[in-house]
């Protein structure tokens, strides 16, 4: 698979907003508010205003990370989306209560892309991808694919938020709301990254997860910008490395 770099990044969650605030809390992790909301200051207000939490959150991190490059596709990764609308929507239909059809559009995957994308008028292409525990690795791959085609940059934007009641059982990882994205572009040097996937065991054993370590979508942001060598990833029953070959 091709190497590529981190030309630029960004993340947002309540109480870290700024790139050195975040790499001080990957570095040594500790609770956040489960509240908070970004201002959304770059999307046109009459869209902002349709956006819930989940997708301000989305979009701050796109934005930010986005900035003043030019135009290129987007991949966009949830491991279930803005689960609460459609939590919502099921519960209105339950009780046969009439559905928003703003709120309906916007429950689905690609709504949040959708909307990045006409407030840009950015007509480069959009993806949403959802993957289970392998999310951020299907939408690194993907990305990969495309600079491989020869597209000369993609970026990707995590996006996770608590499960809502009644599916909290179903994943306890994702503790507070939060997003974050990353500009890439191919690279060949010494210091590009490579992701594969084998079946198996990782190389060395992983420990699993405890409450004062980070879920995996959080760890492959920490593995990004801490210039760490190497992380892997097992989840079921395959093995995701990730390497950085200085």
């Amino acid at each position: 698979m091709v190497g590529f770099s981190v030309q630029r990044w960004a993340a947002w969650a309540p109480g870290l907003v700024h790139p050195a605030s975040w790499e001080t809390w990957l570095a040594t992790p500790h609770p956040l508010p489960a509240e908070g909301t970004p201002a959304l200051a770059a999307m046109p207000a009459m869209m902002r205003r349709r956006v819930d939490r989940l997708g301000r959150i989305a979009l701050q991190a796109a934005y930010d990370a986005h900035v003043d490059a030019p135009d290129a596709p987007v991949i966009f990764a949830s491991r279930y989306g803005d689960l609460g609308r459609s939590v919502e929507l099921l519960t209105q239909l339950a009780r046969s209560e009439p559905l928003s059809p703003t709120s309906f559009s916007l429950s689905v995957h690609n709504a949040i892309g959708a909307l990045y994308s006409i407030a840009r008028g950015d007509t480069s292409a959009y993806a949403a991808i959802a993957a289970g525990e392998e999310t951020v690795e299907a939408a690194f791959t993907e990305a990969c694919g495309l600079l491989s085609d020869g597209v000369p940059r993609v970026m990707v934007v995590v996006y996770d938020e608590p499960v809502p009641t009644p599916w909290e059982h179903f994943s306890r990882d994702v503790a507070f709301p939060h997003a974050w994205a990353c500009l890439l572009s191919a690279s060949t040097g010494a210091d590009a990254i490579h992701l594969d996937c084998a079946a198996g065991a990782p190389d060395a054993p992983v420990a699993p997860l405890d409450a004062a370590e980070l879920p995996a979508g959080l760890s492959a942001l920490r593995f990004l910008v801490s210039g760490a060598s190497r992380w892997e990833h097992a989840t079921g029953g395959r093995c995701w490395r990730w390497a950085r070959h200085a």
